[in-house]
């Protein structure tokens, strides 16, 4: 019997070609037999994993199996011949030619498949490749709940999120979750406290809650990890105090969520002070799962949607699109170029989805140039207004724009690593217009006229740039002066 293996990209038109010619084989002879694998563009090209001097390493799906098998081959598709009647390892084909010819030359099948065929049946492959992580993806959480950690559990910001987290909406009613609130043991009474508490609320979704004081059990199995601020004695505003306080534990935190998390693991870093930072740390000492690492910006965008609202005498909820760039804790630039406001009283009036620029209706563009710049600067840098409440809303609504998607033509902002988009320079974690969509996020590089002068952008990127040259120097060496 002959059994060929095809995997491929599954966006991939060659392997929709390729898919075609085997199936057709498969029906029409009783010894073919075939075994399909897709993945994700994403996964089939690369993840993007850090070494120790931050240099990128590309590591993915086709490298690995070329890897354990000793092959060569660098496109979509891959096929393979499994010997079963033999044992031992596979037997390399090759790509999308060599199977057509193998399938002309010994069973006498060719294709005529367009191009423009190719290309549809290629999206339709990678939609219900999506639909079916989806549907396994439900199905487990069906078994199994979703593992929810949250660090500093002791924290304000958590005894506001976990109303939310067990309400449903975050990620949907027919998911339930448990939740291990984790922080050391001085704080262990206060979390028994809010063990209590939430199991109160008699949540329909909430499977369990329980606590975690051990560090080496940390993020066990874990699915979503919320990162919230650290308990300090004492608070921090420079770059240097940060490092020789953050570092350490993002040190930790990278280890045992490489060594225990699940590896689909999501993790969403909220709080007031250095968000930005502790991504960027976290990225680097977990690098296996960097690229599902996020930092929460909606918190900005909603003490910025505020402000407007109180000068238009509106509600903050009527104002979308407003974009914050850089760093979200610190040297930021809240963009209003496309900021709209919906449902307002005016002499110009329209259905629901009709709105207006904000900045054709601020007329005073020195409040915008400098009192609102201010008052926002003045809330990000010190973060003493960025309470819980606030907090937990912007980590709750992220997380649920994670796992459904963000809304229809809305503008988000995210903290994620930059790739060189919009001019930004790479290897920060910088905060960029994105929108949410099959469980993940797209960076919205079509926007027009959002280009950040030189200056801006000098601005904002100068101490993240900075924060990277430190760390790779105490990194070099080893040590984090005490």
């Amino acid at each position: 019997m002959a059994k060929f293996v095809i995997a491929g990209r599954a966006d991939c038109p060659y392997y929709a070609k390729t898919e075609l010619v085997a199936d057709y084989l498969q029906k029409n002879l009783p010894d073919f037999r075939i075994h399909k694998i897709t993945q994700r563009p994403e996964v089939w090209e690369a993840d993007l994993i850090y070494d120790f001097t931050w240099n990128i390493i590309q590591q993915d799906w086709l490298k690995d199996v070329c890897e354990k098998n000793k092959w060569s081959h660098k496109n979509s598709p891959i096929i393979w011949r499994e010997l079963l009647d033999r044992g031992g390892k596979g037997l390399l084909l090759g790509g999308y030619n060599e199977f057509l010819e193998h399938a002309q030359l010994y069973y006498d099948v060719t294709s005529s498949m367009t191009t423009e065929l190719m290309m549809v049946i290629a999206q339709e492959n990678l939609g219900a490749h999506i639909e079916k992580e989806q549907e396994e993806e439900a199905l487990k959480t069906c078994i199994n709940p979703l593992q929810v950690w949250i660090t500093s559990a002791s924290a304000p910001a958590c005894y506001n999120l976990i109303p939310i987290l067990t309400s449903g909406e975050v990620f949907g009613m027919h998911t339930e979750i448990s939740i291990t609130l984790f922080d050391n043991k001085q704080a262990e009474e206060h979390l028994k406290s809010l063990v209590v508490e939430t199991q109160d609320l008699a949540s329909p979704v909430l499977r369990s809650v329980s606590i975690c004081t051990k560090v080496e059990e940390a993020f066990r199995q874990a699915h979503v990890i919320v990162v919230l601020d650290d308990s300090t004695d004492k608070e921090v505003f420079t770059l240097e105090d940060c490092l020789r306080s953050r570092v350490p534990l993002c040190r930790l935190y990278g280890y045992l969520i490489e060594k225990n998390a699940h590896e689909s693991v999501r993790v969403i870093v909220g709080g007031r002070t250095f968000v930005n930072l502790k991504t960027v740390l976290l990225m680097r000492y977990a690098p296996r799962i960097a690229h599902n690492i996020i930092a929460v910006a909606l918190g900005v965008e909603g003490e910025a949607k505020a402000i407007l609202a109180r000068k238009l005498k509106t509600a903050p909820s009527y104002i979308k699109d407003v974009i914050i760039w850089g760093n979200i804790s610190g040297n930021n630039y809240v963009d209003l170029r496309k900021t709209r406001v919906y449902r307002y009283e005016s002499a110009i009036w329209g259905p629901l989805h009709y709105s207006r620029p904000v900045l054709n209706l601020i007329f005073d563009s020195e409040w915008v140039k400098r009192e609102f710049v201010a008052i926002l600067k003045n809330l990000t840098t010190t973060g003493r207004q960025f309470g819980g409440i606030l907090a937990a809303h912007s980590i709750a609504t992220t997380l649920k724009y994670w796992y459904h998607g963000s809304p229809p033509g809305e503008i988000v902002s995210l903290g994620i690593l930059s790739e060189g988009q919009f001019g930004i320079p790479k290897g920060i974690v910088f905060s960029m217009p994105v929108k949410f969509e099959n469980g993940t996020w797209v960076v919205l590089t079509d926007l027009k006229d959002v280009e950040i002068s030189e200056q801006i952008m000098t601005r904002m990127t100068g101490d993240l740039i900075q924060v990277i040259k430190i760390w790779t120097t105490v990194a070099k060496w080893g040590v984090v002066a005490s």
